[in-house]
């Protein structure tokens, strides 16, 4: 299944409480549980003005739904295509 980035820009996103982060990531679940099971949210990092998510779903368009369901912004969608790390430099 594909996995996705999620580019969300939210100005003021570094300053969120944590009961905010966690009214957001409730409110994230809650989707998530009526879509199905066909997506599943990985991990998300939030830095000053975005949040960036990682997501697996089947195509973009669920990832959308789950954004606009939510009432958050999807400004970029991105498929990824790989990973690597520092134990990709070994041989």
């Amino acid at each position: 299944m594909p996995k996705y980035v999620i580019e969300r820009e939210i100005p003021g996103a570094g300053k969120l409480t944590a009961a905010q982060l966690q009214g957001i990531s409730q409110t994230s679940c809650g989707v998530l549980k009526k879509l199905g099971p066909q997506i599943q949210w990985l991990e998300s990092y939030v830095t000053d003005d975005k949040i960036y998510c990682v997501y697996i779903a089947p195509d973009e368009a669920t990832v959308r739904e789950h954004a606009k369901q939510g009432g958050f912004p999807a400004n970029r969608v991105s498929e990824i295509r790989g990973i690597i790390d520092p134990t990709t430099a070994e041989v």
